[in-house]
């Protein structure tokens, strides 16, 4: 991302507040509205945009990517590159995007976004708008394209393909020009969207261009005429939104439903939007302190990166981790380790659902287990093919509030000292959870201590 050491340094956690209520918060328990749905009625294109695409649910049933902040940045020790490197310093002699993709399978992301512009203006792609890119580059004799190998190794595994480019550009001499410079940038997008397949993500940052205007309405055409399935980050016409933060935490509530976005980490502005928008929200945050691969950059802990995915997908956020590759063109040992090391904690503890049998009670819903079931997690899915309804719930076993929240989502994950239960009474509008799940503590459980006294408070 645009996000330099001071970034780091200088991080503001803000709350994500840019929500439209929706919901009945405060409606009584032991009330319930049977009345059914009109469906002679055609929604309004306002209650559309409130609704997600299949895209949309596609792209939060994914829920975890990972993020390669990769470029001329990697060879000079920097996070923000100033467009000045010699592009014959890019030399990642060893690259190898299949061990790139490999690693995230095995974490279990489900897609990658790969810097191909950052804002220093280095293209990992032979562009034909400038010679600031791998042509330049003495490896492999300036015919490398890292998009392309990248693109070929998320094809072979069945992931997604996202690319960053960056709208700020510390290189290109038109840029004080914003219409030669849109031209310039359009000229760019199009070569990634017309090159390398289907794209899943398409990643706008706003870091850098804080009161810069650019042709948002033909950069979302090219989009629209060539990837038109392609998620859009926070810029533009938005469908995902970011979380607010770089530290990959999202709060409850996390709403779908907003009229506005957060533009970058540099400014309190915000991007409106034309009326009230389904935007699920994305958090990204770097497994070390920095985006880019830098030797003395601290590894986040095993814990840090357990509460980062509690907090993110655990409160139906999407997570886009970073792993920055080295210099070589591999991902650093200790952070494939450490990664795989906390994704094999999580298939742990999630490794023995139960599912539930849902029927209507006064209030809310019964999620009926087949037998009584002992469990240490709870997950939580909402119906969101009308939009995002959940505004505040409660689970009770045997007549004990064990967990609480206010918006469900994509998935919600409570984590609850041990309890049995046969059956858990949920008070929720009607209609609007699709499922509950209860996680068995793990076989192998031992002495470690139940997570619910990290992962289940209140953020």
């Amino acid at each position: 991302m645009g996000r330099g050491r001071q970034a780091v340094q200088g991080r503001r956690r803000r709350q994500d507040r840019r929500g439209v209520r929706q919901g009945v918060r405060g409606r009584p328990v032991g009330r319930l509205d049977w009345a059914a749905p009109d469906h002679r009625r055609r929604p309004s294109r306002e209650e559309n945009r409130m609704r997600p695409t299949p895209q949309q649910l596609a792209w939060q049933e994914a829920g975890f990517g990972l993020f390669f902040h990769f470029g001329i940045n990697t060879f000079h020790g920097v996070e923000w590159g100033d467009g000045t490197a010699d592009p014959a310093t890019f030399a990642p002699d060893g690259l190898d995007a299949g061990q790139w993709v490999e690693t995230a399978k095995q974490a279990g992301a489900r897609y990658v976004v790969l810097t191909a512009k950052h804002h220093d203006g280095f293209c990992l792609w032979p562009t034909a708008t400038t010679a600031y890119s791998v042509k330049s580059a003495t490896w492999r004799d300036g015919q490398g394209d890292v998009v392309a190998e990248l693109a070929q190794a998320c094809r072979a595994a069945g992931l997604g393909l996202g690319l960053y480019l960056s709208p700020w550009d510390r290189n290109a001499a038109c840029y004080d020009d914003p219409r030669a410079y849109d031209d310039f940038y359009l000229a760019q997008l199009t070569e990634l969207c017309t090159g390398y397949g289907p794209l899943f993500e398409i990643w706008f940052d706003g870091a850098g261009s804080e009161g810069r205007s650019y042709d948002w309405a033909r950069i979302m055409a090219v989009v629209g005429e060539h990837q038109p399935d392609a998620m859009v980050f926070n810029l533009g016409e938005p469908t995902i939104r970011w979380i607010g933060n770089e530290d990959g935490l999202a709060t409850d509530p996390v709403r779908y439903t907003v009229s506005a976005t957060d533009v970058s980490m540099f400014t309190t502005a915000v991007s409106q939007l034309d009326g009230p928008r389904y935007l699920p929200p994305e958090c990204d945050v770097p497994i070390r302190a920095d985006w880019f691969w830098q030797p003395s950059s601290v590894l986040k802990t095993r814990e840090q990166l357990l509460e980062i995915f509690y907090r993110s997908m655990g409160l139906g956020a999407g997570l886009l981790l970073n792993l920055a590759p080295m210099p070589s063109g591999r991902l650093d040992p200790a952070d494939v380790d450490r990664l795989l090391e906390v994704t094999g904690e999580l298939r742990r503890r999630f490794a023995r659902p139960v599912p539930a049998t849902l029927s209507a009670i006064p209030g809310g819903v019964r999620a009926i287990f087949p037998t009584p079931v002992r469990f240490d997690h709870l997950e939580l899915r909402e119906d969101l093919q009308a939009g995002q309804q959940i505004d505040g719930y409660a689970v009770v076993a045997d007549g004990k509030r064990i967990a609480v929240g206010s918006t469900v989502g994509i998935r919600r994950w409570h984590a609850v000292p041990p309890v049995t239960a046969s059956s858990l009474d949920i008070f929720v509008p009607a209609g609007s959870l699709s499922a509950v799940t209860a996680f068995s503590p793990a076989l192998d459980q031992g002495s470690r201590s139940n997570p619910a006294s990290r992962f289940d408070r209140e953020p």
